[in-house]
């Protein structure tokens, strides 16, 4: 509250001065110092307050789920700062999983093959697999994303993600990058296929996931150990044995789970960094990214509007001396570690 009170009085006073004419150099100066501590105060709150997204997967919203959950969030000292349900209607109608899942979604969901950067080394293992170099592919009209390409088979995205997830790897399913995939599917070449399955997940009529705005400080639990301890890691068999994963799939019978839980179903997803949490408040919550805390403390520091839009989206940026994932990049750091690299890597673009 400190914080938007203190920019609340600059503000004012800044408004004051406009109708009264320019200020002197005196008050010009109190100005200036005014709006300093208010950027100081805005970076300091990012730094000492932990804040992340977490949502139960509708495969494991049960009200037992829900108690475990609450329950150990409060043993850790993780504050519930909001909770509630998304329909499966509004996630797909709103395409918040789409946004979500990010570069991956959107070369399966709204991006033309056309528009998409295949790397020399990708095109010259498309030629060498199909017989068809990459340009002539396009050219023949036979590359499609999955939206284009279930139109032009005439089946749905699920129908042809059943497919695709059939396919064999380096002989009709090829890996350009990170979360780029080709595969051939009833003769034409279909862009990042998968994602049906993923995307299906969230979408089914009648389901919903169950989501937790949650906060914590950071000198009590490191954000790698809410991931890593609290959450657990991405296979909920192996993950921390004391972990909500784990305990998820220990006990899915007794907490009403339909299956047993695996790495794609593995009962919880939490934000893997401050940014990300910002990322993803913005996404599902509905939150500018000028009025989270987190999203505040950036642009004091520095970084432009537009850059933390576009990271958002997950881009290569360059860092030490090469293209990385922006979200790889900040992953389990906490905040203060987080904005220092945020300024480091827009010094580096």
């Amino acid at each position: 509250m400190l914080v938007g009170a203190a920019a609340g009085a600059a503000a004012a006073l800044i408004a004051g001065s406009a109708l009264q004419g320019k200020p002197s150099s005196a008050e010009g100066h109190d100005l200036h110092d005014l709006d300093r501590r208010v950027r100081e105060l805005e970076a300091f709150e990012g730094a000492r307050t932990s804040s992340a997204f977490v949502f139960i997967k509708p495969h494991a919203v049960t009200d037992k789920v829900k108690s475990l959950v609450a329950e150990r969030f409060a043993a850790d000292g993780i504050g519930i700062i909001s909770e509630g349900s998304i329909s499966a209607e509004k996630i797909d109608k709103e395409m918040l999983i789409d946004t979500h899942y990010g570069a991956i979604a959107a070369r399966a969901m709204r991006q033309k093959p056309s528009e998409l950067v295949v790397q020399k080394g990708a095109q010259e293992a498309f030629e060498k697999a199909f017989g068809l170099s990459w340009s002539d592919a396009l050219d023949q009209g036979l590359v499609y994303n999955l939206v284009d390409g279930a139109e032009k088979l005439g089946c749905s995205m699920d129908a042809l993600g059943k497919k695709y997830d059939k396919l064999n790897k380096g002989v009709d399913l090829l890996k350009f990058g990170g979360g780029f995939y080709c595969g051939k599917v009833d003769g034409v070449y279909v862009i990042n296929g998968f994602y049906a399955s993923m995307r299906s997940q969230f979408t089914v009529p009648g389901t919903s996931i169950y989501y937790y705005q949650v906060q914590w400080d950071p000198n009590r639990v490191a954000w790698a150990d809410f991931r890593g301890k609290v959450l657990g890691g991405t296979d909920p068999k192996t993950a921390d044995p004391e972990s909500l994963r784990h305990a998820i799939f220990k006990s899915w019978q007794d907490l009403d789970l339909s299956a047993e839980p695996n790495t794609g179903n593995n009962g919880l997803h939490a934000s893997a960094s401050p940014f990300e949490a910002l990322a993803e408040r913005a996404n599902w919550m509905g939150v500018p990214i000028q009025k989270d805390y987190f999203g505040r403390a950036m642009l004091a520091l520095g970084v432009p509007l537009a850059t933390i839009k576009a990271w958002c989206d997950d881009p290569a940026v360059m860092f030490d001396g090469k293209r990385q994932s922006l979200f790889d990049l900040l992953e389990d750091l906490d905040g203060h570690a987080c904005l220092k690299k945020s300024v480091g890597i827009v010094g580096s673009n």
